[in-house]
């Protein structure tokens, strides 16, 4: 849906995905809470995370409302709708794992546009 581009898996571990000019990972924590990882021969330490999630994806104020109507064409709900009281909006949405994901613009961090 948010059209990330993988660039690396490891089928049942993690899938790395390009997500503007970084990256976006994502572990399969039965694999990666309990067995460590390697690199190169190195031990990657164990990670994960159990229940739901979040993730928040910064988007341009401009592009929120396109995709809201990008989501609502594949139906996928908006769980919630914030007007943050500082400046900035969120939309909420649940993958299908069950995770939080929310795209806001980046002036409810403080951040310019």
């Amino acid at each position: 849906m948010l059209r990330l581009t993988p660039f690396a898996r490891v089928e049942g571990r993690h899938v790395f995905f390009r997500a503007g000019p970084g990256v976006f990972l994502v572990f399969a924590p039965a694999a990666t809470a309990t067995a460590p990882g390697q690199v190169g021969g190195v031990p990657v330490p164990s990670h994960g995370a159990t229940g739901a999630g979040h993730v928040a994806f910064a988007v341009d104020e401009a592009a929120l409302d396109a995709w809201r109507a990008h989501l609502a064409a594949h139906d996928v709900a908006v769980e919630a709708e914030i007007a943050w009281p500082r400046g900035g909006r969120s939309l909420y949405v649940r993958d299908p794992a069950g995770n939080s994901v929310e795209l806001a613009t980046p002036s409810i961090w403080g951040l310019d546009p």
